[in-house]
């Protein structure tokens, strides 16, 4: 289904979509979940190797974005082109699957920061019953509000995205005038007990995925953007703002804080340090300020999850079943959202459940999405290789974030990877009906059934693990 004119995003609207989307609920988790497994060097190192990974990617998703303008549908749209219908519909399901689980793990910690207000001590660390219902009416509410059209929610977005901006700011004002050296300086290269600094770095990377997840989603709304100007203009400017802030969130706070000490605070954590610089007020603003910036959001991450399923599901050529290629009167895929929401909240019971935690849920989110990112990555080496002109700059760029690319996924470890690919099997049934529905055989080439079998063998080793007690959420 075609769409209908509708009010077209610019700067300030894509920039904010970027800002919210990253700006979400890591960053105030942030202190604790880098502290958890490194030292003060070791998290240098991890941010300068994230510094370069990440501009990378976005200098990618830029100069993709400028020269296919043709594909405006994102990091499906890149890896279709690139590698065909089956890469191409996995790296949309698994950034969407990436997307609502990472949904999930917002409802959680919303609820967890409510929760350290005593007035809503029920709701614990966001895992319990009554954080499970409230999680679960909070995202229905904002379901049906989305359905009334992205225009409204867009313009609702940039108005959360720099409310939320400012406790950020004033958290790193007041730790830095807290911050002492000799404080950073304890166990600078880590303790024994974390390993040796490569060791410490790899602990980090899936942490720094999840803070960065959303780098992409100018991309995603290429389509909705007034021009592909103004989707390069709010990549770069949106991985600016946001790597400021997280450097200076995470390293200020070991300043503050001793990393031992900082490794074993509950989340959000950004909230404890604040509270320990300047007093209870401090976790009292900080966890209102996390409340709006995760309900901000979650909002531009509902949007874009059932965009990505959208995506893959529209026009003649839909790698996924077209009933979720279908927008309502108010320009939203509406279909896509059912199915999205409804998982959520299903996720939200399990949570419940097994007590999972909102780390072990955001870990998932990010594993999902490093395969996605490694195939933009090499799709960009790919068109590098075939330009004419061989430019050494931009062979470079790509070369690197491949390898970037790479390394996430080693870095992210074997146990992810394979609960990864667990979820990456349950979108074939999906594939399948697409091509049915197109009248096309399931599997074209022989790499692409060499990598089914290696994601199905990949789902089957997990499943076999999950039963004999070795994996686990």
């Amino acid at each position: 289904m075609a769409r209908q004119s509708e009010s077209k995003l610019g700067l300030l609207a894509m920039t904010a979509l970027v800002t919210g989307a990253i700006v979400g609920s890591g960053i105030f988790s942030l202190p604790q979940n880098m502290a958890e497994g490194a030292g003060a060097g070791a998290i240098i190192i991890a941010w300068i190797i994230t510094f370069f990974g990440m501009l990378t990617l976005a200098k990618i998703f830029q100069w993709l974005s400028i020269n296919r303008s043709d594909i405006d549908d994102g990091v499906y749209g890149y890896v279709r082109e690139g590698f065909g219908d089956y890469l191409g519909f996995n790296a949309a399901w698994g950034y969407w699957i990436s997307v609502w689980v990472g949904n999930v793990g917002y409802l959680v910690v919303i609820y967890s920061a409510l929760g350290s207000f005593q007035a809503f001590d029920f709701f614990g660390d966001g895992s319990t019953f009554p954080a499970m219902i409230c999680g679960i009416i909070t995202l229905w509410v904002l379901h049906f509000f989305v359905l009334r059209g992205v225009q409204s929610a867009t313009t609702l977005n940039i108005i959360v995205t720099i409310a939320k901006i400012i406790p950020i700011l004033l958290f790193i004002l007041l730790v830095a005038l807290a911050f002492k050296i000799e404080t950073f300086q304890i166990d600078f290269w880590g303790s024994p007990e974390l390993g040796s600094v490569t060791s410490q770095v790899k602990n980090t990377m899936l942490y720094t995925v999840w803070v960065f997840l959303g780098i992409e989603c100018a991309t995603v709304y290429a389509s909705r953007a007034q021009n592909m100007q103004v989707v390069s203009r709010a990549t770069i400017l949106g991985f600016l703002i946001t790597i400021t802030l997280l450097i200076c969130v995470s390293l200020l706070s070991l300043g503050v804080v001793p990393q031992a000490e900082l490794a074993g605070m509950k989340n959000p954590s950004m909230a404890q340090v604040l509270e320990f610089a300047v007093g209870p007020w401090g976790g009292v603003l900080i966890n209102i300020g996390l409340i709006v910036s995760v309900g901000g959001a979650l909002l531009a991450w509902t949007m874009i999850s059932s965009e990505m399923l959208f995506l893959a599901a529209r026009g003649s050529k839909n790698t996924a079943p077209s009933i979720f290629g279908k927008l309502n009167s108010k320009q939203v895929p509406a279909n896509a959202m059912w199915l999205t929401n409804s998982l959520i909240s299903l996720f939200l019971v399990i949570n419940y459940v097994n007590d999972a935690g909102y780390n072990i849920l955001i870990q998932l989110a990010s594993s999902m999405a490093l395969i996605p990112y490694l195939l933009c990555a090499s799709f960009g080496l790919k068109l590098a290789l075939k330009n004419k002109q061989h430019a050494v700059s931009l062979l470079l760029m790509t070369s690197i974030g491949s390898v970037y690319g790479l390394w996430l996924i080693y870095a992210g470890g074997l146990d992810y990877l394979l609960l990864s690919l667990l979820l990456y099997s349950c979108g074939l049934p999906f594939f399948f009906r697409s091509r049915k529905e197109r009248g096309l055989s399931f599997l074209i080439s022989p790499i692409e059934k060499v990598l089914a079998a290696m994601v199905i063998g990949g789902a089957l080793t997990a499943l076999y693990l999950i039963l004999s007690g070795t994996l686990s959420l």
